[in-house]
């Protein structure tokens, strides 16, 4: 199973406060083990939500909405992509994260959908495509 790690946000992190250098080595210590683990597929941080925007759908209509967004514990400050046998063991990995933000801070954990789970919705040839375009996106990571 894939999870997506959230890294919710603060007052801190939507401030542009950046972390110190132990904060850095105790988190870079901490997807060390995730990566020896063979649990860790990706991890980054992102930029205050004041960098970003957001972009509204209504039937054809499309409004983008710039930063930044009200309710700060609603927003992503960071994530990982985790590779677990299950949920309770993603949860043990969270449980070992050193806290990553100065402040109290949350963590949410949530299960990415794998081909399997969207049934016969997802006939033969749109899972060829969707296996077709991960290969794509992969080779240009690579």
């Amino acid at each position: 199973m894939r999870f997506m790690v959230m890294v919710k946000a603060t007052k801190d992190s939507e401030a542009g406060v950046m972390p110190t250098q132990e904060e850095f080595a105790a988190m870079g210590a901490f997807n060390e083990q995730l990566v020896k683990a063979g649990v860790m597929e990706a991890g980054e941080g992102l930029h205050p939500s004041s960098r970003g925007a957001r972009v509204a759908f209504s039937g054809k209509d499309r409004r983008v909405i710039d930063g930044p967004f009200p309710a700060t514990q609603e927003l992503v400050a960071g994530f990982w992509i985790w590779k677990c046998a299950s949920l309770q063991e993603a949860i043990e990995w969270v449980r070992k994260c050193p806290n990553p933000m100065r402040t109290d801070s949350e963590i949410e954990i949530r299960q990415i959908f794998a081909p399997e789970d969207f049934g016969d919705a997802l006939t033969p040839e749109l899972r060829e495509q969707e296996e077709r375009l991960r290969r794509e996106s992969q080779s240009r990571a690579d």
